[in-house]
């Protein structure tokens, strides 16, 4: 972090995409959509056997006459849980094959892909009719009330405000004057809202002048308030918390104390279970040591006020979240995405989705990573965002999606990061494209989108956030005001004068991606949504021992504020 004192501071669809919804209206489906549904069930089977295959072999499966008996061989070829490679498929096959008449035998995996262009008649799986709507149980979730979610998007005409985002906006150079004005800009803004919504003892003074006059603030009766950067914050033996305090004048020590008995704080307990970041910007009151050198920290202060009260639409339509669909990679689920396709068209909840939100990583990219070329199953970039595009189009045309970028994207790295180009832009109907994050109102109602990528710093930053739980880095973002506040850690930035990563407003719904789990809670007047992923496991996240929460569509009704989340797996 630098030294601040060194400066002294929409078009419509076409009409072709409708014939999609009446095949599935009129039960009159085509051999890979017959084939899309198969695979929705053979994963499901997978899953509740703690199994996972590629393509390929579900594809395999799906092409079986009994594929559920044929995993129940598993454990006759001594397997029992994990990767269901074609080698072992073959001998469950083989096995099932020596179990039954010939003229009943299995169609084999070969066989199933050679016959699948020539024999159209041959029915893969059973079409069923429509389940009647279970009005107590719906889409395996506690049923929504209709009064919740009282009006139809099409009722409703379209009202989008952008309120911050950096397309076109950016105009840093990286220079170090540009570094010095992106934090003395964060500072001034994060200093203002912690003397509107904190309860301070007194006003803060300038470091430099507290400094001059130690004398002042040694012993209780006179406490010291000062507002700054957190600088090196660490651990001393004990397990107190310290750090160093910079403002634009002057530079102290901090140091907050655990407290025994009586004497203990809840608040400042969780600070120092959790740690500060580097490049926070927060207040401290307390009094100075003996010889000047240390200030003992008695509160901290945070910019958040303690409650936030939601906006509401007057329209009781619904907006959608997700993220991370990843298109052109090998795990993306493809056959999940058309069950959803399926339920935009169907379901009577679906009709009330006015927005779709899309928080980044749409598709999977190329160059990400070492080897990524080995798990894409599109390897050229601009056709990952076409076919993108393609699956967009298969949404009701009452659906008006809005997009912004992730770190797979074919964006600037850095952070804020601005919208896709043009070229990328072409393919799509109606989506509004902005970049990361967006700041933005859906008929009033304040959304705040980002994709994630602070994330990682929180989790290795904090002692108390995990990928298990991303909800505490929105959490912790939300206390801070700021969606990544450490510099030079894993998250890029982009040394605006303007520091487009602070909270200037806190949002009515906050939504992230980027981890690949799902939640959908309240924090102070705030919904927290962090968007499900239309990725299975990668190998990495095998390697890793971490499991996805995917293909959950989190809905939220902007009049009522309810909640629920639909389950595609």
């Amino acid at each position: 972090m630098p030294m601040l004192m060194m400066t002294n501071l929409s078009v419509k669809k076409s009409n072709g995409t409708k014939l999609f919804s009446d095949r599935f209206a009129f039960g009159v489906a085509t051999l890979p959509e017959i084939m899309a549904a198969a695979s929705e069930d053979i994963v499901k089977m997978l899953r509740q056997r703690r199994m996972i295959a590629s393509g390929k072999v579900i594809d395999g499966l799906a092409s079986h006459v009994n594929p559920a008996e044929l995993l129940n061989l598993a454990p006759k070829v001594n397997f029992d849980k994990g990767f269901l490679t074609e080698e072992i498929l073959a001998k469950l096959i083989e096995l099932y094959d020596q179990s039954k008449p010939k003229e009943n035998t299995a169609i084999t995996t070969k066989t199933a892909i050679n016959n699948t262009a020539t024999d159209l008649g041959r029915v893969i799986a059973p079409i069923l009719p429509p389940e009647p709507l279970d009005i107590e149980f719906r889409n395996n979730l506690p049923d929504w009330d209709e009064a919740d979610y009282s009006c139809l998007a099409t009722d409703a005409p379209s009202d989008i405000k952008i309120h911050y985002d950096i397309t076109g906006k950016s105009t840093t150079e990286g220079k170090m004057n540009d570094i010095t004005a992106c934090f003395s800009d964060r500072l001034n803004k994060i200093r203002d809202m912690i003397v509107k919504n904190s309860k301070l003892p007194r006003r803060p003074t300038e470091v430099s002048r507290l400094l001059r006059e130690v004398h002042r603030y040694q012993g209780y009766e006179n406490k010291a308030v000062a507002i700054g950067l957190v600088n090196e914050p660490r651990y001393t033996k004990n397990g107190h918390l310290m750090w160093s305090l910079e403002d634009e004048t002057g530079e102290m020590n901090c140091l907050l104390t655990k407290r025994q008995g009586d004497d203990r704080d809840r608040f400042q307990e969780q600070i120092i279970e959790a740690g500060l970041m580097p490049d926070d910007v927060l207040g401290v009151s307390g009094t100075f040591s003996q010889n000047g050198d240390i200030f003992y920290v008695d509160d901290l202060h945070f910019p958040m006020k303690e409650r936030h009260e939601k906006a509401v639409s007057p329209y009781g339509i619904s907006v959608a979240f997700l993220s991370d669909v990843h298109v052109g990679s090998k795990t993306f689920l493809e056959a999940q995405w058309h069950k959803m396709v399926r339920w935009f068209h169907t379901d009577p909840l679906a009709k009330t989705v006015k927005y779709l939100i899309l928080s980044g990583d749409c598709v999977d990219g190329v160059g990400i990573y070492p080897g990524q070329d080995k798990e894409l199953s599109i390897p050229d970039l601009f056709a990952q965002y076409t076919e993108f595009a393609r699956l967009l189009e298969l949404l009701p045309d009452w659906v008006e999606c809005l997009m912004l970028p992730g770190n797979h994207d074919a964006v600037r790295p850095a952070e804020p990061q601005p919208t896709f180009e043009k070229d990328i832009q072409q393919d799509y109907n109606t989506t509004t494209f902005v970049g990361n994050p967006c700041d933005f109102s859906l008929h009033g109602v304040r959304v705040l989108s980002y994709h994630g990528k602070s994330i990682d710093d929180f989790v290795a930053g904090l002692k108390t956030v995990t990928y298990a739980d991303p909800v505490e880095a929105m959490r912790q973002m939300l206390r801070r005001r700021h969606l990544a506040p450490q510099w030079g850690g894993k998250t890029p930035l982009s040394p605006e004068p303007e520091d487009g990563l602070v909270i200037n407003e806190v949002p009515d719904i906050f939504v992230t991606g980027h981890v690949h789990g799902h939640a959908c809670v309240d924090f102070k007047g705030t919904t927290l949504v962090c968007s499900s992923t239309w990725q299975d496991q990668t190998s990495y996240q095998r390697m890793l021992g971490f499991q996805p929460k995917p293909c959950m569509l989190t809905i939220v009704n902007l009049a009522s504020h309810a909640t629920t989340s639909i389950p595609f797996v």
